[in-house]
């Protein structure tokens, strides 16, 4: 069960095909500093056994150094680890990595170069005193589920990149761990390759049984993979949550952008209805779902999702109750993305960004952008403050002659 705080969200866990009871993972108030800066601020957690949690957030929030705490490669300074209910790190203790019985994917690969394919897989067995025939049985089956059952006798320079991430992924699940970490394993590989390596992972660990914490700066890969994603900024957990409430529901603005956003507007509350409400954004009315206590009259900071933005084609109604929703826009680019087009449309003073439509509009025409109210949500700006940040360092012109007559007039 995933708590949110509003709501709970039940995620079913697939039963492990080979009978692995994963690891319940406990972290209260966890800290760490390196000298002057706090990479853990006091982090709590809970991941049920089977759970498969992503900690998603930019370089620096400090997923790799949490990973490396529950590995047992880095002492907490404050806090406690508990690993099944036994106490593995705190102020005073911390069991060493090879007695938690876990296991751990690095982006690098780390594999022996002088050792075969099936020598590194095999290596994770050494501690299991397991009859040869058994083990080396172990070691092809696993190798065959990774796809690598013909590259036993090979050496790691002998492989490709893609490979030797499975020969990585086949070493931890050999020894069946109940705690299986992933320290960004699909980041140095290219698209396709990352989307193929994505589903092995999955599969691969739910199959297991083990528990699983994987960690990214990508939010589409922590949307693909997760029963739970948490997000982290600065060595703060800002949310734990299913990805679903995560999207629909993000705890702060950062949560919000850090997970996709196609642009903000400012706008003041005009008028609310329980959890939506109407923002007034210059002279236009804008509909959202309100996050966070608000009143009428609020500065609020409205968070607009790329599934909230669309284009009124020619001849379609562009306008909802009394204007509702609709910016007019002039497009300044425009992208084929398979199936259909993105475009970057600014609206006077705003730019919303992967604008989709069906069909390419040129650069410089008027366009009207509609937006979905259950994908734009507004947060107190006092709030937003905190998090504020430029999502680019371009600043887009239109020239006047190019802008829709009706926004020319608001253009600095």
């Amino acid at each position: 069960m995933t708590t949110t705080g509003q709501r709970s969200v039940q995620r079913p866990v697939p039963a492990p095909v080979q009978g692995i009871a994963g690891h319940r993972l406990e972290v209260t108030q966890a800290v760490k500093r390196f000298g002057a800066t706090t990479a853990l601020a006091g982090v709590d957690l809970t991941v049920e056994p089977g759970e498969f949690l992503v900690l998603l957030g930019p370089s620096g929030s400090g997923k790799s150094t949490l990973v490396r705490a529950l590995a047992g490669i880095e002492r907490l300074d404050a806090g406690r680890v508990r690993l099944s209910g036994q106490l593995v790190a705190d102020a005073n203790r911390h069991l060493a990595p090879e007695h938690r019985n876990l296991a751990m994917v690095f982006q690098d690969y780390a594999l022996w170069p002088h050792l075969t394919v099936e020598g590194n897989v095999g290596y994770a067995l050494r501690r299991r005193r397991l009859d040869p025939g058994a083990a080396r049985a172990r070691i092809l089956g696993v190798l065959e589920r990774v796809g690598l059952g013909r590259h036993g006798e090979r050496y790691p320079h002998e492989l490709s990149g893609g490979e030797q991430q499975r020969v990585a992924l086949a070493r931890a699940v050999v020894a069946e761990p109940q705690l299986l970490l992933f320290d960004e394993p699909l980041s140095n590989l290219d698209a396709d390759l990352r989307e193929r390596l994505r589903v092995e992972i999955a599969t691969l660990t739910r199959e297991s049984g083990a528990t699983a914490i994987y960690i990214t700066h990508d939010q589409t890969e922590a949307f693909a993979l997760a029963d739970t994603i948490g997000v982290l900024d600065h060595g703060e957990l800002l949310q734990l949550a299913a990805p679903e409430d995560v999207y629909r529901r993000p705890a702060t603005p950062f949560v919000a952008r850090f997970t996709g956003v196609a642009g903000e507007l400012v706008g003041t509350v005009v008028r609310l209805f329980g959890e939506t409400g109407e923002v007034r954004v210059g002279d236009l009315l804008v509909r959202v779902r309100c996050l966070g206590p608000l009143v009428e009259g609020d500065v609020v900071r409205v968070v607009v999702r790329p599934a909230a933005t669309s284009i009124a084609e020619s001849g379609g109604t562009a306008t909802g109750a009394a204007g509702c929703g609709v910016l007019a826009g002039t497009v300044t680019d425009v992208a084929y993305r398979g199936r259909g087009y993105d475009h970057v449309v600014a609206a006077g003073p705003w730019v919303l960004t992967s604008v989709h439509a069906s069909r390419a509009h040129p650069r410089g025409s008027a366009v009207d952008v509609v937006l979905d109210p259950e994908h734009c949500v507004a947060f107190a700006d006092r709030d937003a403050k905190r998090y504020d940040d430029n999502l680019t360092a371009v600043t887009i012109t239109v020239p006047r002659d190019r802008v829709a007559p009706e926004l020319a007039r608001r253009i600095p």
